[in-house]
């Protein structure tokens, strides 16, 4: 027993200076193994046959965010990325030395014969530097259906329901009184596909406003409350209240990026105490219709209410189909 204790203090005297030289070697921390192990961030990953120094500076180490690049997109989604792309909009430059000049402040129409485009106090050409119109194309068999709203009275309801009956899209120009007294009806209007252009807050007369400020404020308090009731963008159309408007009001207009849209077709339908009677305004606004026509009618129009499934279906018996604005100014 005594040998063979003496062998094995033998053999371990003889292993003590291997021991030594590995502890030397390695840094023999085996106390803090654990302490450091557990130091080392989660992600790090070492790769196989990767030397000391390469760990030790970084090199070697997969970083698993950027192990797997973005795959590169195809051919077809690369097209239709381009596609969502809107181009900058080109704006408008009338030649030099030139000048819009307007018949006069209110809006008017001269009217021909029967079925054919009436003129307007500026021709469509000329407006359109502006970004301004009152009529479309006379090849086709087109209408725009458009609508002024000072406020409610009952009669806007059965205009929708009509429009919604016929599938027709109208655009409703508001002013801040409609929109603060009926926001549940310009809640409709858009819920239903209509569109809602802007008429000023207070109905004022534009043409006689000739500083910016002022100007903005009118047309940014409608956006404003619209959006305020809506969640949405208010539409780019602007129709000066009245129809009164000067070149430079257009100009302004233009600026605030909307299109100011005036009208080829209108009847007597804002006095509410002498209103157009059924087969008076239905005649007139058949025998009055054209192709490119952008009418103009009152949502306040008890007649109006009354008469617009029937107009509409005379309408389309004439050959006629409803378009909206944006097929007309291309916003």
């Amino acid at each position: 027993m005594r040998r063979k204790r003496e062998n094995r203090l033998g053999k371990t005297a003889r292993m003590l200076p291997f021991v030594l030289a590995v502890c030397l070697l390695t840094g023999c921390k085996g106390s803090t193994a654990q302490e450091t192990e557990s130091m080392e961030p989660e992600d790090t990953q070492v790769e196989a046959g990767a030397l000391p120094s390469e760990v030790a500076s970084g090199e070697g180490v997969l970083d698993d965010k950027k192990a797997v690049p973005p795959p590169e997109p195809s051919a077809e989604e690369e097209t239709e990325a381009e596609e969502k792309e809107e181009p900058a909009e080109e704006k408008k430059t009338p030649p030099e030395g030139w000048e819009l000049t307007l018949a006069s402040e209110d809006w008017g129409l001269g009217f021909g014969e029967p079925g054919t485009q009436p003129t307007g106090n500026a021709s469509a050409e000329d407006l359109a530097w502006y970004d301004a119109y009152f009529i479309g194309d006379d090849s086709e068999k087109v209408i725009y259906l458009t609508f002024d709203c000072g406020y409610e009275n009952g009669n806007t309801a059965p205009i929708l329901d009509a429009l919604k009956k016929h599938d027709a899209k109208g655009t409703f120009f508001v002013v801040g009184h409609f929109l603060e007294s009926a926001p549940d009806m310009v809640k409709r209007m858009v819920e239903e596909g209509h569109t809602v252009g802007n008429h000023t807050y207070h109905h004022l007369d534009m043409s006689a406003i000739s500083d910016m400020e002022t100007f903005q404020k009118e047309m940014d308090d409608v956006a404003d409350k619209f959006k305020e009731i809506t969640g949405e963008e208010l539409s780019p159309y602007y129709r000066p209240p009245q129809g009164k408007c000067n070149a430079d009001n257009l100009k302004k207009a233009q600026e605030l990026g909307y299109c100011t849209i005036f009208w080829s077709l209108a009847h007597v339908d804002w006095n509410q105490d002498k209103q157009p009677g059924r087969e008076e305004s239905i005649e007139k606004l058949t025998s009055r219709i054209h192709p490119g026509a952008v009418v103009l009618l009152h949502n306040t129009s008890k007649t109006n209410g009354e008469i617009m499934d029937e107009l509409l279906t005379k309408w389309e018996e004439m050959g006629y189909t409803f378009r909206p604005l944006s097929d007309l100014t291309g916003k």
